[in-house]
């Protein structure tokens, strides 16, 4: 996954205004179950289904996006979505937006998009309506299962900012019967459709008022079950084991707690050894100027040119070292002292 996709944990989140607009492709039942198998702090979800009467289900991996999501009343399952399991046929509506990117290992380096889809297609009743958001490159890579075991589709290019920025569109579709004959001609016509739309530059972008419509059938309660390692709960754990405490002594050493008062008052010489030493770092001051405080040693490389009577040319490097003090004040504002002053914030 790229180093952005890592930091938010591939979050990618619809932008609220697009939800809105995907709304109203939606004619809902009362009274069904809809899914979103990626739902971050599940603001998107809950605008795309707003005024429906649905039981909304999410799984979230990341912990702080799955308490939001909780909080939006979305029943919230923290945990991969690989590793959770519905009763097949279950929901209504599924609304996928998934990482975008490659993954490694049991998926065969496939793309994300491509794998989600294939883990929660199989979750969606025959009739229920899926709306898949992907970067409009991957539109290629999920043709053939698009094409397999949804009708009716629809493909919309994104306009927001944020949407333009990942080359985002919304596909739309009505799940297939699990048995329904399709002629082989009629799902290469629709694969090489969708392949063509992965590079056309003038898709057509979802406007306010969609030409297409699709009805959510209605669907029952579900129950989703996790029967993956509960990570958050073996991260509470993990202090109480005696696993952990036999290698914290090696892993984890305390570090040394000097106290006391000097017998003598310190020179510069003595103080400067002891914030290399790391024993005067910590929290000083207050109000404002409350910071703590940061001490190491560095290596510094000094280089000069020095010329020969017989203008032969003489390069010198000298090695020497210098104390650094890093400063993080109360107010967030940081300070860097060297041999030269830096600061920053």
């Amino acid at each position: 996954m790229r180093p952005h996709g890592k930091t938010k944990l591939g979050f990618f989140p619809l932008p609220v205004p697009e939800a809105t607009r995907l709304r109203k492709c939606l004619l809902g039942e009362p009274d069904f179950s809809a899914l979103d198998p990626c739902a971050g702090d599940g603001v998107a979800f809950v605008r795309l289904v707003e005024g429906m009467q649905a039981r909304r289900y999410g799984v979230e991996i990341d912990a702080y996006r799955a308490e939001q999501a909780r909080s939006l009343d979305i029943e919230t399952v923290q945990a991969s979505a690989f590793d959770v399991r519905s009763p097949a046929e279950a929901f209504s509506l599924l609304y996928l937006n998934p990482p975008y990117d490659l993954e490694t290992g049991a998926t065969n380096n496939q793309r994300l998009e491509l794998v989600f889809l294939e883990h929660t297609y199989r979750w969606l009743k025959p009739g229920g309506v899926v709306v898949f958001v992907i970067p409009q490159p991957q539109l290629r890579v999920c043709a053939r299962i698009l094409s397999e075991h949804f009708a009716d589709l629809s493909v919309y290019r994104l306009t927001e900012p944020a949407s333009v920025q990942y080359k985002q569109v919304a596909v739309l579709g009505v799940r297939r019967k699990r048995h329904q004959h399709v002629k082989d001609s009629v799902l290469l016509d629709s694969v090489r459709w969708l392949e063509c739309l992965a590079v056309k530059p003038d898709l057509e972008p979802l406007g306010e008022t969609p030409y297409v419509r699709y009805e959510v059938p209605p669907s029952g309660p579900v129950t989703l079950v996790h029967t993956g390692i509960p990570l958050d709960e073996v991260e509470d754990l993990l202090l109480e084991s005696a696993a952990y405490r036999q290698a914290s002594r090696i892993l984890l050493p305390k570090q040394q707690d000097v106290r006391g008062r000097p017998l003598t008052p310190l020179h510069g010489g003595h103080v400067g050894l002891l914030c290399t030493a790391g024993m005067l770092n910590g929290v000083f001051g207050e109000g404002e100027n409350r910071h703590i405080a940061h001490w190491r040693s560095l290596k510094f490389t000094d280089h000069w040119e020095e010329e020969e009577e017989d203008g032969t040319k003489i390069l010198h490097d000298r090695e020497r070292f210098s104390h650094e003090l890093t400063l993080v004040f109360a107010s967030g504002r940081t300070q860097i002292l060297t041999h030269e002053k830096k600061e920053s914030g």
